[in-house]
């Protein structure tokens, strides 16, 4: 069996690639030119032929694109952002929800899977505010990432700039409204979270950080569990500017950094199970596929290419089975 997987990037272009485990070889196959940077993916939870990315400009627009069986894509539909650099989607139901980056602004536009008029015409927002020490990168709201909470109708949003994750709940109205936040130390920049049973854990870019929350339904408030190094030898503070992009959905958080960081919570705490090397330069995005999330491909915005590894020992290790060269990838999706 061979898998496709798309390829967002820092350039004008969504690549498709083909894996095959057997050889193993990733093959470039199909490029796409949407637009400036798109550098995120996502697909329609009703049709995952259907994918959407934002166009990362300071008149942010998000494309829609649908796909043949061979990964050949087409633009299908596009819309004006409702900000600047809208740098995470994701596609509920019905409407897609867009975290703009550079204004602090929440979006969400309604979606079908009607190729002829995939985008509503009405669209909901919030204007986020706020502030942290960091004054190069806090200068104002960041919002960095919209996922929704597992089996509860909330939004998470993590906001880089004011040092919180915003909890969000949809109205009767159906506009989502802000209910409550997960607050971090001051200057750790909240980037990603992900779930795992009652446990939030939240990736911190500026402090290179990994922590963990108990995470009860609204109105209760979040328990700070555990907050660890990502790295087993930091570097001191304050440290360098950097743009890494953690997805997963496994037991397991990955932190990409220049090492490949895992850890796993134990009654409360983080212990950490492995660091691997990646030889990727500016290890930007990562996403588990095949089944039980067997393989991981990974790709470095700076350099490295992109590259494929299986999960070894137990899930503890990985082992490279497959790389190419590829300019300034930055995230995936396998179909």
């Amino acid at each position: 069996m061979v898998y496709r997987i798309l390829v967002a990037s820092y350039t004008n272009e969504i690549y498709t690639l083909v894996f095959d485990p057997e050889a193993p070889s990733l093959e470039l196959v199909s490029t796409v030119t949407v637009g400036h940077h798109p550098s995120w993916l996502t697909p329609h939870p009703k049709d995952r032929s259907i994918v959407f990315t934002g166009i990362e400009q300071s008149d942010g627009k998000i494309v829609a694109l649908k796909f043949d069986a061979e990964g050949r894509g087409a633009v299908i539909g596009e819309v004006p952002s409702g900000g600047a650099d809208p740098c995470a989607l994701v596609a509920l139901e019905t409407e897609l929800i867009i975290g703009n980056y550079s204004s602090g602004r929440f979006v969400a536009v309604p979606i079908t899977t009607d190729v002829s008029q995939v985008f509503g015409s009405s669209r909901s927002t919030l204007q986020f505010d706020g502030t942290g020490p960091n004054k190069d990168r806090q200068e104002s709201s960041h919002p960095h990432q919209v996922i929704p909470h597992p089996t509860r109708d909330e939004l998470l949003v993590p906001d880089l700039g004011s040092d919180k994750t915003r909890r969000l709940v949809r109205e009767t109205s159906g506009e989502w409204v802000e209910q409550g936040t997960v607050p971090y130390k001051a200057g750790s920049g909240p980037r990603h979270v992900a779930f795992h049973e009652d446990v939030l854990y939240t990736v911190l870019e500026l402090t290179s950080e990994l922590s963990a929350h108990r995470f009860p339904p609204l109105p209760s408030e979040p328990t700070l569990l555990d907050t660890i190094s990502t790295m087993q030898t930091p570097p001191p503070l304050p440290l360098p500017p950097r743009c890494s992009r953690r997805r997963s959905s496994c037991r397991r958080l990955i932190r990409p950094s220049r090492h490949r960081t895992s850890t796993e919570a134990n009654d409360g705490k983080i212990g950490r199970v492995a660091e691997v090397r990646s030889h990727l330069k500016h290890l930007r995005g990562m996403e588990f596929g095949g089944p039980d999330g067997r393989w991981l491909i990974a790709g470095g915005v700076h350099g490295g290419g992109v590259r494929v590894f299986e999960r070894v020992d137990g899930g503890k290790g990985l082992k490279q089975a497959a790389e190419i060269e590829l300019a300034a990838p930055t995230g995936f999706l396998w179909l």
